[in-house]
């Protein structure tokens, strides 16, 4: 597999950013190869198995989704259960028909425009709980004067498998945090959410048992509106086997080390897909199977430094009358006084400065807590 098919394939998985000065040397490129995302857990949730091909260097990186593929999933006694394709390229299970079971094992099978790919089974392993969930202030800029000092918030998890069964961990999070826009404006309280990107990865078997202690799991700045009045972030915590590790530390090696021509060589990353109508065919990605623990934590704090984020909102001051044409359009009412004498309004053109929803959800998630 060539360096940069393997480029292209971490830009649609991670977003890479691109040079400033365009570079394109004369190769021969393969052709689009499929790339495969997919995890099946042992949570009562809908697994998601998600197809695309690998752009094309030179070419405007663009979704690419595989559509109309036939995508199944088989137990080790045999049973069959067919995805639906619930959205283009996205392949789904019911809920309420299927879940993964810990010490089951499970195979992925595709048929996509008249290639078959498969994997082996792989097993579901079990995973321990997270120990604990917390939080540490960081100071960012140290001063004497309390008023200039910026602080922001460092996430750590601490987990342990007693067992020592399980020596390779993942973890994902996502994060939510609530909002105010200091305006009397009909929506000005939201909640946003963000899932995470990152490869976070622990590799325990050199220490000799299964613990993880005071891992660094992600770094809020002050400069975002996450500290603002309250964040929670939920991080799932995943079981993979070695091979599986591999797969994730080769990957963000790429994506750490790869930003230029003469930085690191990329290299073939191996993955559990395999094309049996075509042996030849590389294909990109990876087939999860772990069981899931998950905690969740909440931030409520003050923390220095917290800038005015939205000083830049109002735009004018109109006195007099408030013209119909182009209200709510070309621009939007901070401050409605329209019963005084003379009656005035204060108005921005920046639509997220009166309307939360531009950015985030007005509706409360069930789990927030009013603390």
């Amino acid at each position: 597999m060539k360096p940069e098919t393997v480029i292209r394939t971490i830009t649609f998985l991670l977003m890479l950013a691109g040079c400033t000065i365009e570079f394109k040397p004369e190769i021969m490129e393969d052709k689009e190869l499929l790339v495969v995302s997919g995890l099946i857990t042992d949570q009562a949730v809908s697994n998601r198995v998600v197809l695309s091909r690998s752009t094309p260097i030179g070419n405007q990186i663009i979704s690419n989704a595989v559509t109309g593929a036939f995508v199944t999933i088989t137990d080790e006694s045999g049973f069959v259960t067919t995805l639906i394709e619930t959205s283009p390229g996205v392949y789904s299970t019911d809920s309420s028909a299927f879940r993964g079971r810990i010490g089951g094992s499970y195979a992925l099978n595709i048929i996509a425009d008249g290639e078959s790919y498969e994997t082996g089974f792989v097993e579901m392993k079990p995973v321990p709980e997270i120990g604990s969930l917390y939080y540490e202030k960081v100071v960012i800029t140290p001063s004497t004067d309390s008023s200039r000092i910026d602080e922001g918030c460092r996430i750590y998890l601490d987990s342990y498998d007693p067992t020592g069964k399980c020596l390779f961990f993942r973890w994902s999070f996502v994060e939510t945090w609530e909002y105010h826009i200091p305006y009397p404006v009909v929506n000005s309280i939201c909640w946003a959410t963000e899932r995470s990107g990152r490869i976070l990865i622990k590799n325990t078997a050199v220490y000799n048992h299964a613990r993880v202690s005071k891992l660094p799991v992600t770094f809020i700045t002050n400069r975002t509106t996450r500290l603002q009045v309250k964040y929670s972030i939920l991080v799932n915590q995943y079981s993979v086997n070695e091979s599986e590790y591999r797969f994730w530390e080769k990957l963000q090696n790429i994506n750490e080390n790869v930003g230029g021509l003469y930085d690191m060589t990329p290299m073939a990353i191996d993955g559990n897909i395999r094309c049996t109508s075509s042996p030849g065919e590389t294909v990109l990605g990876y087939f999860s199977v772990s069981a899931v623990a998950e905690k969740r934590l909440f931030v409520k704090d003050q923390f220095l430094g917290q800038p005015h984020f939205y000083t830049y909102c109002i735009t004018d001051t109109l006195t007099g009358f408030l013209p119909e044409e182009g209200l709510n359009r070309s621009y939007w009412v901070l401050e409605d006084n329209a019963n005084e004498i003379p009656p005035w309004w204060v108005i921005t053109t920046y639509r997220e400065c009166a309307d939360c929803v531009t950015d985030a959800e007005r509706i409360k998630p069930d789990y927030w807590d009013d603390f």
